[in-house]
């Protein structure tokens, strides 16, 4: 009976033993996982690539909510922007091209437990190379590592538009006074910051049936302020628009059978009796041409030649006889659109 006690509680001992050990490599397997889980899917390395990666597959949703990309208040105001700063264009359809090619060159450890990640990718033409400071935040189910960026890589483009106060971006058109009030409003060239973003290939310009805007590609990198012009000017249509009212506008002026039209650039002063009535017939109407102005579009001093046919009567010797007379004039005009579309024309 003794022996046989004596070999049970070894039995127990070593199967207590055995089962001690498993347990040890269970944890030591279980901790190895989660070092390499935090060391790959959840490191700082895939932190970015995540972010880069949606990015260039218009995930502007992902992107966006990407922790440390908003910026709060404080941050905001640091940038000299209001809080209410445009973020339209924080939608997929927008970018033109994301970053591609994408590789990390490093990745490296500080001492206060964030990480510098330096990534290379292409934009547009250009290899750029970002390092991004991220940082860590609170664990996932207390043990799997999440990250932030330390510093939004948020862009801010600063967007002129001259001449027309909408530009596209894009499938996205934007209108620079969405934020603005009172005389900002009537301003000719408008000016407006939007957040954006980065990195990313943006494409600029605008097109409708009265102005077009060549288009214009912006790369922009994480963190930076960007600037980009939109310059509208009047389309074929628009001139000719311009010109038919312009056209419409003399040949009125050649109804009134007088020696100086009413509100008309054209006339003659006559010393002799006038015996019949005048007629006045356009011989060539000013060509218009329009280019931007500080408040509207202008179409300078341009010449058109009138014609005039009338009876007179000489106060020297009285004879009859018929005046034929080209009479060259100047016409100049400002041109600017209405809020319903409709073109607004001002004589100078």
């Amino acid at each position: 009976m003794g022996s046989s006690g004596v070999r049970e509680g070894r039995v127990s001992f070593a199967a207590v033993a055995g089962w001690a050990g498993l347990a040890v490599i269970l944890v030591a397997a279980f901790l190895s996982a989660l070092g390499a889980l935090n060391q790959t899917i959840y490191g700082a390395t895939s932190f970015v690539e995540r972010y880069l990666e949606a990015i260039a597959d218009d995930d502007i949703a992902t992107a966006s909510t990407t922790p440390g990309v908003a910026l709060d208040a404080e941050e905001l105001a640091a940038l000299g922007l209001h809080e209410n700063v445009s973020t339209a264009m924080f939608r997929s359809g927008v970018l033109e091209a994301g970053p591609e090619d994408v590789r990390i060159v490093s990745d490296v450890a500080n001492a206060d437990g964030s990480h510098s990640v330096t990534a290379s990718y292409r934009l547009d033409v250009a290899i750029v190379e970002t390092t991004f400071d991220v940082r860590p935040i609170e664990p996932l189910y207390g043990v799997l590592n999440r990250w932030e960026f330390a510093v939004s890589p948020l862009a801010v483009i600063d967007v002129t538009a001259a001449h027309n106060p909408l530009f596209t971006v894009g499938s996205l058109t934007l209108d620079t006074r969405a934020t603005k009030s009172g005389d900002e409003l009537a301003a000719f060239t408008q000016m407006a910051p939007y957040l954006a973003i980065a990195p990313a290939v943006y494409e600029f310009g605008y097109t409708s049936t009265l102005l077009e805007a060549v288009p214009t590609a912006l790369p922009v990198e994480p963190s930076a302020r960007a600037a980009v012009t939109v310059d509208s000017v009047p389309t074929a249509t628009f001139v000719e628009r311009v010109q038919v009212k312009v056209d419409d506008y003399l040949q009125e002026c050649t109804t009134q059978q007088v020696l100086q039209p009413a509100g008309c650039p054209f006339g003659i002063e006559i010393d002799d009796r006038v015996v019949s009535e005048p007629v006045w017939t356009m011989v060539s109407t000013p060509v218009v041409t329009l280019a931007p102005g500080e408040t509207a579009f202008e179409m300078p001093p341009t010449e058109g030649v009138a014609h005039i046919s009338v009876e007179l009567q000489s106060l020297f010797d009285g004879e009859f006889y018929t005046l034929e007379e080209d009479r060259p004039f100047l016409l100049a005009l400002t041109a600017s659109i209405r809020p319903d579309g409709s073109i607004a024309i001002q004589l100078k």
